[in-house]
């Protein structure tokens, strides 16, 4: 699907009224780092680059349209159900955050490529609602994986368990979706235990030479060399041969000690162990990405930022070059920077003008950083800075709304869906279900027929906001 708007463009604003606005099928990768129910209030501390960004995470039925939810029954009854839930177990705080988050990741599944795929990132809070949250918009199927990022060492706390990771979810839009396995060296995992000094003075892997179980028949239950390892419940992985040539290669480590386990020979590989050649596959728990410390060159002062080598993993990982990569809340533009680097073309909104500022900024910085040796130009940058949302291009050549009054009057029985009451065709007008203002549109899914009356009430409201003051 075409995109309605410019590679490097920044909203300042809600990202709910912005993502109504972009065409469906558009967006290759969201990452969004969103309020976490936290109940607590952050402010970014003063001389900062980030100096003025706050936020208050804490939530009430006044901080969110609460007449979303009424319309999440008809949108989505399983994500209605997950919020009514967390309502009973939890309380209205969770309800809002739970109504807030909803409405947003419906749009975003929508904008999504069937290619697709969203992380959000979160905590302990609220992760195991957004959890089944996201089951019951983007469905269990699609659910990729969770990813544990351990931020830091434990500290004191007091009648609890110190918390020191966030959760990352992985959702994809379908089966389709866009992933490449990552590897990383060796070096930033445990050495393993099972190295050996060779007579060169070098370190070398060994690896089993047995197998569990015993077997009746055969050679690989006999003795090899004085070894037997049906005596410990085992048989030999290789064949005697096998073993032999290995022998005579000096590709078998013989312990000092026998009659034991432990004490059985081992294979040992040709080449040294060299940690930092060594790559392993990244797994759904990260402890080699640490927070951002205080001395950090990339540390900015605002109050939530993540590492750059966080969300470059993630973009790495699921997108390719020149793929489209949204962050619907970008704070200080962590993923955007991460995304330019990549050569991704990207997006971001966020409520604060900060943003701006500190995209422009950041990005002109890395851009020109020399000691990555991928200077682009330096200099300064600019972002397209914008607020009204995009205008959807992918609706195609709409008719005038009017023109909907006969065939709504045909599927709608002459009823007006405001009062229910029948009416003839001359008092019936044409209404958006979601105004325009609010980023509506003109698509028949989108129209309704309200008698006069119930039209003139409803003003500019949703239906939803509309029904709720009745």
């Amino acid at each position: 699907m075409t995109t309605n708007f410019a590679s490097g463009t920044v909203w300042t604003g809600d990202n709910l009224a912005v993502m109504r606005g972009m065409n469906s099928g558009c967006v290759d990768l969201i990452y969004l780092d969103p309020p976490f129910n936290s109940n607590r209030h952050y402010e970014a501390p003063i001389g900062s680059k980030a100096a003025g960004a706050a936020f208050k995470d804490a939530w009430t039925l006044d901080d969110v349209d609460v007449c979303e939810h009424g319309e999440l029954a008809d949108r989505n009854p399983a994500a209605y159900s997950v919020i009514e839930a967390a309502r009973q177990a939890h309380g209205n705080g969770m309800q809002s955050y739970l109504i807030f988050m909803a409405v947003r990741l419906l749009e975003m599944r929508r904008i999504l490529k069937p290619t697709g795929s969203i992380y959000l990132h979160c905590d302990p809070t609220a992760s195991h609602y957004l959890k089944l949250l996201m089951d019951g918009i983007f469905g269990r199927a699609n659910f990729v994986g969770e990813i544990i990022w351990r931020r830091h060492n434990a500290r004191s706390t007091a009648k609890r368990w110190p918390r020191i990771h966030d959760t990352i979810f992985c959702v994809a839009k379908s089966q389709d979706f866009r992933f490449t396995p990552l590897k990383v060296a060796g070096d930033k995992l445990k050495i393993p235990h099972t190295l050996i000094t060779g007579s060169d003075g070098r370190k070398y892997q060994t690896y089993e030479l047995t197998g569990a179980g015993t077997t009746a028949h055969g050679k690989s239950g006999q003795p090899w060399k004085g070894y037997d390892p049906s005596a410990m419940g085992r048989h030999w992985a290789n064949s005697h041969a096998t073993m032999g040539e290995w022998d005579r290669a000096g590709l078998i480590h013989w312990p000092k000690k026998t009659g034991s386990r432990g004490g059985f020979p081992r294979r040992r590989a040709a080449d040294p162990f060299v940690p930092e050649a060594r790559k392993v596959t990244v797994g759904d728990v990260w402890t080699d990405i640490d927070r951002i410390n205080q001395a950090a060159k990339e540390r900015k002062g605002y109050p939530t930022q993540k590492p750059l080598a966080l969300l470059e993993r993630i973009i790495e990982a699921s997108s390719n070059p020149g793929d489209l990569v949204l962050d619907p809340f970008c704070g200080c533009a962590t993923t955007l920077v991460a995304a330019d680097r990549l050569r991704r073309k990207w997006a971001g909104i966020d409520l604060s003008p900060l943003a701006i500022s500190l995209v422009n900024d950041r990005i002109a910085e890395d851009r020109a950083d020399k000691k990555r040796g991928t200077v682009i130009g330096g200099g300064l940058f600019r972002a397209t800075a914008l607020t009204a949302p995009p205008a959807r291009t992918d609706l195609g050549d709409l008719p005038n709304y009017r023109t909907h009054r006969h065939r709504l009057y045909g599927v709608q029985e002459g009823v007006c869906v405001g009062c229910e009451t029948h009416f003839p065709f001359r008092v019936m007008d044409v209404d958006h279900m979601l105004p325009r203002s609010k980023g509506g549109t003109d698509h028949p899914d989108n129209l309704q027929l309200l008698c006069s009356g119930c039209n003139r009430s409803k003003g500019g409201r949703t239906m939803a906001e509309w029904r709720a003051a009745q």
